[in-house]
C-alpha cells in the first residue's frame, strides 16, 4: 500500500529580491516592496510531504521523527532568524524567491532521502503565496 506522510515546520527569514547589476528604481520596478534594501521578513510554513509503501511492521511510510531531524538540520538550523541573502551560502547568488527557496529545500532534503520515496516541498511565504516543488 502506498500512502503519504506529511512533516509541517515553520521557520522565520529575512531577504530581499533584486538583481545586484539593476539599480533601486529598477528593482522596485521589478518585485515592488520585496526589493526595499534594508530587507524584509517572512514566517515560512514548510510542508514535507514523502510518499511511499506503508512499512507492514512498523505501519509508517517513513519514521517521522528522523524527518523531522533531517528537515531540522537541512533547513531550520542554516535558515531561521536568517536573513537569506546575507547568512547564507545557498543565496549568495540565487534571488531567494519562494519558488527559489522551495526548491533549495527539496535539494536540500532529497539528498538525504532514498530514492524509492517521492517527495514533495510546498513553502508558504505569507497565508495566500506559496510554491510546490515539484509540481
Amino acid at each position: 500500500m502506498r500512502s503519504s506522510i506529511t512533516r509541517r515546520e515553520i521557520f522565520n527569514s529575512a531577504h530581499r529580491l533584486f538583481k545586484p547589476e539593476l539599480t533601486d528604481e529598477e528593482n522596485m520596478a521589478l518585485f515592488g516592496k520585496c526589493a526595499y534594501p534594508n530587507y524584509h521578513g517572512h514566517n515560512y510554513e514548510l510542508h514535507v510531504t514523502l510518499m511511499g509503501h506503508i512499512d507492514p511492521y512498523t505501519g509508517f511510510v517513513y519514521n517521522i521523527a528522523e524527518l523531522k531531524k533531517i528537515i531540522r538540520e537541512e533547513v531550520i538550523e542554516p535558515f531561521d532568524h536568517k536573513n537569506l541573502n546575507l547568512d547564507t551560502s545557498d543565496f549568495a547568488l540565487l534571488n531567494p524567491t519562494v519558488e527559489n527557496i522551495c526548491v533549495v529545500i527539496y535539494d536540500k532534503i532529497r539528498s538525504r532521502i532514498a530514492t524509492n520515496y517521492d517527495l514533495k516541498i510546498r513553502l508558504y511565504e505569507t497565508i495566500r503565496n506559496y510554491s510546490d516543488y515539484p509540481t
